[in-house]
């Protein structure tokens, strides 16, 4: 079973897609929350797997509340508005769905979700099955690794992702959404919406700067408070 919760302001929205999730066995709605402040809470409850999420809202907007989660769960933005879609597959949403939409989508998103989902949960009763140390990069007609270690940081570049390690840099043709779904989020954090690092790497920060090694990377002001978070600070 995979937790839900529902993000909408508007109450016939949230009841079809709720009616939608009993359709999917595997899918066990939470809660259903008129709110953002409503559903932070319920994230502090319990366990949380997708989140399906309108964007316009009072008080705080999905875009908006998905800043403010520094690890958050999978996120199906449900929502009218075509053009917040740069925004959300910024921030690494799972999908994108514009109302109104089928069974049928709402259907694909959620296997998208589980699919992912299922690709960071090591399978516990195989113990060969265990979180690997390195990824796989396709540039220039050849298949690259990158160990996770090597790993310094990688920069966005229109449909290109720069990725720079301690012997190397590659270029890869690829969204640096679909980049960031390699890296494990207990060691790489995104610090701009154009920059992912490695935060084992990190030699200092400085105002709104991080120094990995010599190079200097601007922490975006939406990103700030998330990394220092995630850095205990």
């Amino acid at each position: 079973m995979y937790n839900c919760l529902i993000v909408d302001d508007e109450p016939v929205a949230r009841e079809i897609i709720e009616n939608y999730c009993n359709h999917l066995p595997l899918l066990k709605v939470i809660k259903s929350c008129d709110n953002a402040l409503d559903a932070k809470a319920e994230l502090q409850k319990q366990e949380i797997d997708i989140i399906f999420l309108d964007i316009n809202m009072p008080v705080l907007n999905g875009i908006a509340f998905l800043k403010t989660l520094t690890k958050p769960p999978l996120i199906i933005f449900t929502t009218a508005y075509k053009e917040y879609a740069l925004n959300a597959f910024d921030l690494a949403a799972c999908d994108y769905l514009l109302k109104p939409f089928s069974l049928e989508r709402f259907i694909i998103a959620v296997d998208k979700a589980i699919e992912r989902i299922s690709k960071k949960q090591p399978d516990p009763e195989n113990p060969s099955d265990k979180v690997e140390d390195f990824f796989f990069i396709k540039t220039n007609g050849k298949i690259i690794r990158i160990k996770h270690d090597e790993f310094l940081f990688a920069e966005a570049q229109g449909n290109y992702v720069k990725i720079v390690s301690s012997n190397s840099t590659t270029i890869a043709n690829m969204t640096f959404a679909g980049f960031e779904e390699l890296l494990p989020a207990n060691t790489f954090t995104r610090v701009h919406r154009s920059f992912i690092i490695n935060k084992s790497k990190i030699s200092y920060i400085e105002g709104n700067t991080v120094f990995i090694e010599k190079t200097e990377i601007p922490i975006g002001s939406n990103y700030k408070n998330s990394l220092l978070k995630d850095l205990r600070l």
